[in-house]
C-alpha cells in the first residue's frame, strides 16, 4: 500500500465545517519535522510536535474543547485549541505555526489531520466546532 502523508501523496482534508479543502504532508524545514499545509496557493508550516502535544492536552482535559480558530493578527478566544496552539504555556512555549504572518488558524488545519489519524474526534457544524481526544492505545 502506498504511503500517505508525504509530498507525493499528501492527506486530502477538509476544514471542520467541511466548507474548504486543503492538503497536508510531513516534511523537514530548518532541521525540524513540520506539517506542510497547502490551502490553494498558500503554504503554511506547523511544528509536527503539535500532534502529540495537542492529543495529550485534550486527553488531560478529558472533554470537548472549542476550536476557536483565528488568524495570527487576531486574539484567540481563551480556553480554545487556537489559544493553546500559541500559548507560552504549551509544551514548546509559543506558536506551533512557523510562518510569520500565517501562524494562526492552527485550529482550522490541525484538528482535521488529528481526526484522520485517529487521535481526536471532531465536530463538523457550520460554526462553534469542538474536538476531544480519542483514547490512547498501546501498540
Amino acid at each position: 500500500m502506498e504511503e500517505i502523508g508525504n509530498a507525493e501523496n499528501p492527506w486530502r482534508l477538509q476544514t471542520p465545517p467541511l466548507s474548504g479543502e486543503f492538503t497536508m504532508h510531513r516534511g523537514i524545514r530548518d532541521g525540524v519535522e513540520v506539517l506542510v499545509c497547502t490551502v490553494g496557493k498558500t503554504v503554511l508550516f506547523y511544528d509536527a510536535r503539535c500532534l502529540a502535544d495537542l492529543q495529550a492536552m485534550l486527553a488531560a482535559r478529558g472533554d470537548w474543547v472549542e476550536l476557536g480558530a483565528a488568524d495570527e493578527q487576531k486574539d484567540a478566544k481563551t480556553e480554545t485549541v487556537e489559544a493553546w496552539g500559541r500559548s507560552s504555556d504549551n509544551p514548546i512555549g509559543g506558536w506551533y505555526g512557523l510562518k510569520k504572518g500565517l501562524r494562526g488558524r492552527f485550529a482550522v488545519y490541525i484538528p482535521p489531520l488529528m481526526e484522520r489519524l485517529g487521535l481526536a474526534e471532531l465536530e463538523h457544524n457550520s460554526r462553534g466546532n469542538r474536538m476531544r481526544a480519542m483514547p490512547m492505545t498501546d501498540g
